[in-house]
């Protein structure tokens, strides 16, 4: 790998872009490694190099060959262990030297996983690229609670949202995101329950609405909070529940214990 990863081949002018590898944007899926595609597997063993992302489980990466090297771009909140523009520049590096570059995210890469920011470097650099989609967080840690996104006479629709941005305060849309027919899910909001509890509340939301909190959906390591929206925070804090989180609001979260129908380890 050259020395100097983040440079810009763009700037070389001896670079060859038909001389380039091909980048694949994959996702890994919420945790389970059954859960990845037969696409991703397949691309998984023979990538020559891989570029992972902190929620990347550890039996998803057990299926990387020993041979290709593993180069950690995670990020947690306000910890980047590698700021978004160098891993742009890294992967357009890569692509120099190897054949097939796998970078591989949680989830799906095009929910709320920069994949089309990175998908954009590499074509603004004439870099081949293909994306490989995963089964997203919000629908695998929903299906292994025994929660159905959207349910007939319950939820008319979902919402996919973040709960961590770069600003202090988070600013949605709360009057639209309030409607108790719509299944609102949150990326990313554990840090900020409170607030987000509060917001939905004052827009008009039942402080009832029923909500549930899974925290590494689909692993062995899976841990659940059935509450309400009124109580989720304490409830949350009691369970002691930690990142990565997802949050699932709305009436179809009452239906989690009668479709238990997974448990870790089996």
């Amino acid at each position: 790998m050259s020395e100097n990863p983040s440079a810009d081949p763009s700037h070389d002018p001896s670079h060859d872009p038909s001389a380039s590898g091909t980048v694949y944007l994959i996702g890994a899926g919420p945790g389970d490694p059954d859960l990845l595609t037969v696409k991703a597997a397949r691309l998984l063993s023979s990538a020559d190099v891989i570029v992972y992302d902190r929620l990347v489980s550890d039996a998803v990466m057990d299926l990387v060959p020993s041979t290709a090297p593993r180069i950690y771009a995670g990020k947690a909140s306000k910890n980047h262990s590698m700021p978004q523009p160098d891993i742009n520049a890294l992967l357009v590096t890569l692509a120099q030297e190897h054949k097939t570059v796998v970078r591989l995210k949680g989830g799906d890469p095009f929910i709320f996983g920069r994949g089309s920011e990175e998908a954009i470097h590499l074509a603004e650099n004439d870099v081949a690229f293909q994306i490989v989609p995963g089964i997203s967080a919000a629908s695998g840690c929903s299906a292994y609670l025994g929660v159905p996104l959207t349910h007939r006479g319950l939820a008319t629709g979902v919402r996919y949202v973040t709960g961590h941005t770069q600003e202090e305060e988070l600013d949605l849309d709360w009057e639209n995101l309030a409607d108790p027919d719509t299944t609102l899910v949150v990326y990313m909001g554990l840090a900020n329950l409170g607030a987000i509890s509060d917001r939905l509340i004052a827009a008009g939301l039942s402080p009832d609405t029923p909500i549930a909190a899974v925290e590494r959906g689909t692993t062995p390591q899976q841990r659940h909070c059935i509450s309400t929206l009124k109580n989720a925070v304490v409830d949350v804090t009691k369970a002691e529940l930690g990142p990565p989180c997802l949050i699932v609001i709305g009436k179809v979260a009452s239906i989690a214990g009668t479709l238990q129908w997974w448990q870790p380890g089996d």
